[in-house]
């Protein structure tokens, strides 16, 4: 039975999502294609967010039956699958390597922090495992190709990969949630008296230097390229 909730779907079979044709098996010629009702649902999730996407709303943008979209996607766990995997194909994956794979990492990262910030419910969607389709497995291609200079055995690869788009995706949350918080001033006002009194409370020492030495850059970008240099520049290739 078809579901139109959360993602709590029993399972997606990896072969029939991503080795099948994508196109309804009996019946007759169908009206709309798989990549069509995925760029439905992108455009809902981009203007409303990821809670939006329903499968009823997707058939609503899409102009189809809610009922026809069941067979190009059983349930909203596939739905989503199939957008990370369709998004994933803006990220570019024949950019030329410059054999320094630290400086190709920290490039990489930053097109997947703009791809995020593109698509502000990728952070979100990716908080759980995600079955990797050909866009996705192109980009991984790609930046295992950036650390084949490192020595890295295969799993080390695979390891650095995982966790470099994790850092990503949670760095962009926060970004996003300071964003939407810095709309209501009155609100950080508050959480900057409140920091303050607690640093100066006698108690907390270490908070109360770290908060008095305050000063760097704090631009998004800035502070995205600076927890991005501890990062890559910390891992060992032992």
């Amino acid at each position: 039975m078809p579901r139109d909730g959360g993602t709590d779907a029993p399972g997606v079979d990896p072969q029939q999502l991503w080795l099948g044709s994508g196109q309804p098996r009996r019946g007759r010629k169908p009206t709309y294609s798989r990549e069509a009702i995925t760029e439905a649902a992108i455009a809902l999730a981009d203007a409303e967010g990821l809670e939006a996407v329903t499968m009823r709303k997707v058939a609503e943008r899409a102009g189809a039956g809610v009922m026809s979209l069941y067979s190009y996607a059983p349930d909203k766990e596939t739905l989503l699958h199939l957008m990370v995997d369709q998004v994933s194909g803006e990220l570019p994956t024949t950019d030329p390597l410059t054999g320094d794979w630290r400086a190709d990492l920290k490039a990489i990262a930053r097109l997947q922090r703009a791809h995020m910030l593109r698509h502000r419910w990728l952070p979100a969607a990716l908080s759980t495992r995600r079955i990797p389709g050909p866009n996705t497995l192109a980009f991984l291609e790609h930046t295992l190709a950036a650390l084949r200079p490192s020595g890295l055995d295969g799993m080390a690869k695979l390891e650095i990969f995982a966790q470099l788009t994790g850092f990503v995706a949670g760095h962009v949350g926060h970004e996003i949630a300071q964003a939407e918080a810095s709309q209501a001033p009155e609100r950080v006002a508050a959480e900057a008296r409140y920091l303050v009194a607690v640093a100066m409370d006698g108690r907390h020492p270490e908070l109360a230097e770290a908060v008095s030495a305050l000063g760097r850059p704090a631009t998004p970008e800035a502070t995205f390229t600076r927890f991005l240099n501890r990062l890559i520049d910390g891992l060992d290739t032992d």
